[in-house]
């Protein structure tokens, strides 16, 4: 098949065209920039076929299905891939922090070797510095997408912005 070449940023069905520098200096876990190394290391997982990895980076009760269903969800592609872009501003409330990360999921169905092209945004949470909070407590997890993880369905592929399918949050290829 043809090499696949999803939208650049800037361009609709890609992500936003931010022209700020990003600071590559190490950032803390507590960062936004930690948040989105989470979700990088998620698609990361599933594009390797590690997805009891991938699903325990999820909060827990969140993915909304267990780890053999969400393992089965990624049967209908063939590759499965994904830009992340750069985290928003960490809001909190009551102890609890969140950052929403934008994403663009993007690879090939099986069926018809179909390329497909998704963007949304994962939101995740961890708890704030506070006394009795465990280590546990305060790492990043994914909270909600809204590209929904469901069951795989015969459905085609969506091409635009905000369209569910499967589980679209894929790889870790920052570009």
């Amino acid at each position: 098949p043809a090499p696949l070449n999803p939208p650049s940023p800037g361009e609709p069905g890609g992500l936003d065209n931010d022209t700020t520098p990003i600071d590559e200096t190490p950032q803390p876990e507590a960062s936004g920039q930690g948040a989105a190394r989470v979700v990088e290391r998620y698609y990361g997982l599933i594009e390797a076929g590690r997805y009891r990895q991938a699903y325990d980076l999820w909060a827990p009760g969140q993915a909304e299905m267990n780890a053999a269903a969400f393992a089965r969800s990624f049967d209908r592609y063939a590759e499965y891939h994904a830009n992340i872009g750069a985290p928003g501003e960490i809001e909190g409330a009551a102890g609890s922090r969140y950052v929403t990360v934008p994403v663009q999921p993007y690879g090939r169905l099986k069926a018809g070797n179909r390329p497909f092209n998704m963007r949304g945004s994962a939101t995740l949470h961890r708890t704030g510095d506070i006394d009795g909070a465990t280590a546990e407590q305060r790492r990043w997890r994914i909270s909600s997408t809204d590209l929904k993880p469901r069951p795989a369905d015969p459905s085609p592929a969506p091409t635009e912005p905000g369209v569910a399918l499967v589980m679209p949050l894929g790889t870790a290829s920052s570009r």
